[in-house]
């Protein structure tokens, strides 16, 4: 199943995704980049420390590629090597994400050639996008999704608001992710609303508030202890 989308642009010149069916946006319009990139790079992959291995990313909404794209982005300056997960659900069609305009905001060179190989690389099987950057792509719902044992240093949760999709927030999904973090490894999210928080703590999660991004007072990151 495809969910029908449109593409909108935001206020930091970025692209997002507009979904009629549930009146709801994939970023925020005040700055699609803007937002991922405080909210999950900065707050997320910038706060651990994957040590002499890799650093590892499992995502929550793969969407338009975007955090995926930051990430290789981010960790090709810093010279660090990333196993990224990522479980999506309803995959975009290539007659959409080959409009979106991140390779174009983000001005580097290579970045169109990395956006187009993130989205074209098979789903259910690990990809070497570069020499830095390994990708698996995981077309599953979340809430039946089984994890393969694998952990991670950071989780960036980016599902629909909790208002749009309630169960994705559940203590259930979030006891979910605390197994699925390594000790001292941080989820990552953009939404700060008081149940959230509630099902995080209860699920052992210390959680911290964070100044959020233009149009948001706050965002959360949670750790495992």
């Amino acid at each position: 199943m495809t969910l029908k989308v449109e593409i909108k642009r935001t206020l930091d010149g970025s692209d997002t995704l507009f979904v009629p069916e549930l009146n709801e946006h994939y970023h925020s319009t005040f700055g699609a980049v803007q937002e991922s990139g405080q909210v999950f790079i900065e707050n997320g992959l910038m706060a651990v420390d994957g040590g002499d291995g890799p650093l590892t990313v499992f995502e929550v909404g793969f969407g338009t590629g975007l955090n995926a794209l930051l990430t290789v982005f981010t960790t090709k300056a810093r010279k660090h090597k990333v196993h990224y997960s990522a479980i999506e659900l309803h995959p975009l069609g290539k007659e959409i994400w080959e409009r979106l305009n991140y390779p174009e905001i983000l001005g580097d060179p290579g970045t169109a050639t990395l956006f187009q190989r993130i989205h074209e690389a098979p789903w259910e099987m690990p990809v070497q996008v570069n020499s830095s950057f390994r990708l698996t792509k995981i077309n599953a719902d979340l809430r039946q999704f089984t994890p393969s044992g694998e952990t991670f240093n950071v989780i960036y949760f980016d599902a629909f608001a909790p208002d749009i999709q309630p169960d994705m927030w559940t203590k259930e999904v979030f006891g979910k992710m605390f197994r699925l973090l390594r000790p001292g490894g941080v989820l990552v999210t953009y939404s700060c609303k008081g149940n959230v928080k509630r099902n995080l703590k209860g699920t052992g999660f210390s959680i911290e508030k964070l100044p959020g991004p233009p149009g948001k007072r706050e965002v959360l990151r949670a750790r495992k202890k």
